[in-house]
């Protein structure tokens, strides 16, 4: 029997057809091997509460070989249900569903980061802020999960939005800081050459002005023989360099939905058209 494999799959935003194509192409035996999803399970598509009972049933049937890191998407839906803005069509669903609290509670505990420190291998939504450091960025995360599950989660759900600060400063602290650290894991796309983010442009890389750099092209991103695996990146679509693996690839925009094995040296990719049916 072979060992078991890793496989990692790109935003799925309410699309549950799609997703369960990707299980049965990838051939995944989701009783041996490990699932990796990189955030946004919701909002666009059609299927969002589907998507979220599929998800969490999978991680009672799987336990830890089931890793999923929060996205702006998700945060946004935990954002509705304390009242914080308005709700949306492709969320409130949720919102109305009989098992809403249950959904909502094991979704505001998944984590903005996980670090496989036996692969060197990392699952974030949108990427690791290039100053960083693998484990620096770990920390900053943990900071926001602590909050996120504590007391004052409606508090930081309410003060998350908005792109200042745009750039990190160790000197940071309260609303600013977590906001930061959010923005960098769950939205970010270009940056400065210095490291400002850039949060209102999300067109392909190369569209972009010339002061700005799709993040993990910046010399100062961490490497060092770690992988980063990421999604929310849809122009850029999916591909791997040695050091990355992105893997979304617009599914929710009538492209395709991604999913890749990420446990070998030589990375293969998955994808299925987004029909939904």
């Amino acid at each position: 029997m072979n060992d078991p494999g890793t496989y990692a799959v790109g935003d799925i935003q309410g699309c549950l057809h799609p997703l369960r194509r990707l299980i049965r192409k990838s051939k995944i035996d989701l009783d041996r091997d490990q699932l990796w999803v990189a955030g946004d399970m919701v909002n666009r598509g059609p299927q969002s509460v589907e998507t979220l009972r599929y998800i969490k049933s999978l991680s009672e049937q799987m336990g830890g070989r089931l890793k999923v890191v929060l996205g702006n998407h998700d945060l946004h839906l935990l954002a509705l249900a304390h009242g914080i803005r308005k709700p949306v069509p492709g969320l409130s669903g949720i919102l109305e569903a009989s098992d809403r609290i249950e959904l909502l509670e094991w979704l505001r505990h998944r984590p903005l980061m996980v670090r496989d420190t036996a692969s060197k291998t990392v699952l974030v939504h949108a990427g690791i802020y290039p100053p960083w450091r693998i484990k620096q960025a770990a920390g900053y995360a943990q900071e926001v999960e602590t909050m996120l599950r504590g007391p004052n989660a409606a508090k930081l759900l309410e003060k998350m939005y908005g792109n200042r600060p745009a750039r990190w400063s160790g000197d940071l602290q309260g609303w600013p800081r977590y906001r930061f650290i959010i923005n960098s894991m769950t939205r970010m796309r270009f940056c400065t050459r210095q490291g400002g983010l850039n949060l209102s442009y999300d067109g392909p890389p190369g569209t972009q002005s010339r002061k700005l750099y799709p993040w993990y092209q910046l010399p100062m991103v961490p490497r060092k023989n770690w992988r980063i695996v990421f999604g929310h990146f849809s122009y850029a679509g999916a591909w791997f360099n040695g050091n990355f693996i992105a893997l979304d690839s617009g599914c929710v925009y009538g492209e395709k939905m991604t999913m890749a094995r990420i446990d070998l040296r030589k990375i293969t990719f998955y994808q299925t058209d987004c029909k939904h049916g």
